[in-house]
């Protein structure tokens, strides 16, 4: 069986993710799927243009096994990786649980109508009204109707395209591959765009604030035209992890991010006081002498204070014994929670000897250059608005720290403050994996990037 384009008809003719999502929905009226799968290619297919690029590994990867005609590669291929399918985002909108997909004409394929499908580099760039939903390659095999085009297009218009029969039997041939590797497994990986997303410059930069979260995950560093997890993906998770349903929300989260205001208090007081005395003093700081500061400065604090406000100046009331202690006590717990992770940072190669962290801001902004990014595959911000959260996300990351090692620590610090526990688990080990991956590997922005 070939899978190439079938000849002309004689008539005239767009994830911290769940299981792939439900074929529901109204279809496009048409005539029923043919019994035969199309009819085979002409003998030689041309090669593609000399200028042709391919995005991503993986359309590199389909391009070499269709000139191959090595099918089962190409299958693979498509198998490890999850696929874009376009869907009606009004649709979507009134019942997220079902998948409304929208069919395209193609007069290369009987009857006229085929299901286009998208590998992740061949996307368009997101627009406000057509959404792509994603799933794994066998999800469209088990979903076909009668009803449905009797042909999948596979990244459509591009050297590395191929026209699958739809109907059974002969889709199994396609499909087998899925149910044999299981779902699609990308992190932790460095992956990019070799074309369509930035490579230097200031998006570039701002981008990378948020590499080490695409490296954990798998996905494309420098994608700024984001589709993610698909339109109900970005939306399930910023519904799930942030609370975010709406524009404003979202918008909202973001500033917050980015002005830094994400974190607790708390840790920007415990390690602000340390840089303070580190500046007075030089070198490191022993714990002890920052657990008694501290301690000194909250006891002095709880005595009350004044405030200058626009209404004029006024006074704080003093704590209660039982506050203070209570303060006094957990800061010096944080400190103490602070001073074994960075031991533990120093001997896993994050933290160079005789370093600290020195704030956890880029906590905030790392996760702020991938809020503008998730806000943009929900629909919820312009790919414009997206853009310049990234570009000022790393302008300020660039003014508060000296490095990417440096940024790295702070974020891996924040991180586990807000979710380890001290446990040393998967929110910490993950980060240690993708801060060796950025730190190394010759294609990292880490590395090809200057910091400032």
């Amino acid at each position: 069986m070939s899978f190439g384009p079938p000849p002309a008809e004689s008539g005239p003719p767009p994830a911290e993710s769940g299981p792939p999502p439900t074929r529901s929905g109204p279809v496009v009226p048409g005539p029923p799927a043919p019994s035969a799968p199309p009819a085979p290619p002409s003998p030689a297919a041309p090669p593609p243009p000399a200028a042709w690029v391919a995005p991503t590994e993986v359309e590199s990867a389909l391009l070499d096994a269709k000139q191959r005609g090595d099918w089962g590669a190409y299958f693979d291929t498509l198998a490890r990786n999850h696929l874009y399918f376009e869907i009606e985002r009004a649709a979507a909108d009134a019942t997220p649980s079902r998948t409304y997909t929208l069919f395209g004409h193609d007069p290369r394929v009987p009857g006229g109508r085929a299901w286009a499908v998208y590998t992740e580099g061949m996307l368009p760039a997101p627009e406000e009204h057509r959404v792509f939903d994603r799933a794994t390659l066998g999800f469209f095999a088990r979903v076909w109707r009668p009803t449905d085009p009797s042909t999948i297009v596979v990244n459509p218009g591009s050297p590395c395209e191929a026209f699958l029969p739809s109907a059974p039997p002969h889709s199994a041939a396609w499909a087998q591959p899925s149910e044999r590797l299981g779902p699609p497994r990308l992190g932790p990986a460095l992956r990019a765009l070799r074309v369509g997303g930035p490579l230097y410059g200031s998006v570039a930069h701002g981008l990378a604030c948020g590499a080490l979260l695409c490296v954990n995950n798998g996905s494309l560093w420098n994608a700024m035209a984001w589709h993610g997890t698909g339109y109900t993906g970005e939306r399930t998770r910023l519904r799930e992890w942030w609370g975010i349903t709406t524009r404003e929300e979202w918008r909202g989260r973001l500033d917050e991010l980015l002005d830094c205001r994400g974190s607790s208090s708390v840790w920007s007081f415990a390690l602000a006081l340390r840089q303070g005395i580190a500046r007075d003093f030089g070198g490191l700081v022993d714990v002890g002498y920052w657990k008694q500061t501290a301690e000194k400065v909250l006891r002095a604090k709880a005595q009350g204070s004044l405030t200058l406000s626009p209404d004029g100046v006024t006074r704080n009331d003093p704590l209660t014994d039982v506050e203070t202690e209570a303060h006094v006590e957990g800061v010096r717990r944080l400190i103490g929670r602070i001073a074994r992770y960075e031991a533990r940072m120093r001997a896993d190669g994050i933290l160079d000897e005789n370093r600290y962290v020195t704030s956890v801001e880029a906590w905030d902004l790392g996760r702020a250059s991938k809020m503008a990014r998730w806000g943009l595959g929900a629909r919820f911000g312009t790919l414009k608005e997206a853009e310049a959260a990234v570009v000022r996300a790393g302008r300020r990351a660039a003014l508060e720290y000296r490095s990417w090692q440096d940024f790295s620590a702070g974020y891996v610090l924040g991180r586990c403050l807000h979710f380890d526990e001290e446990e040393f688990g998967d929110w910490y080990t993950e980060m240690v994996a993708a801060h060796r991956i950025l730190m190394s590997e010759p294609g990292s922005p880490w590395l090809n990037i200057p910091f400032r």
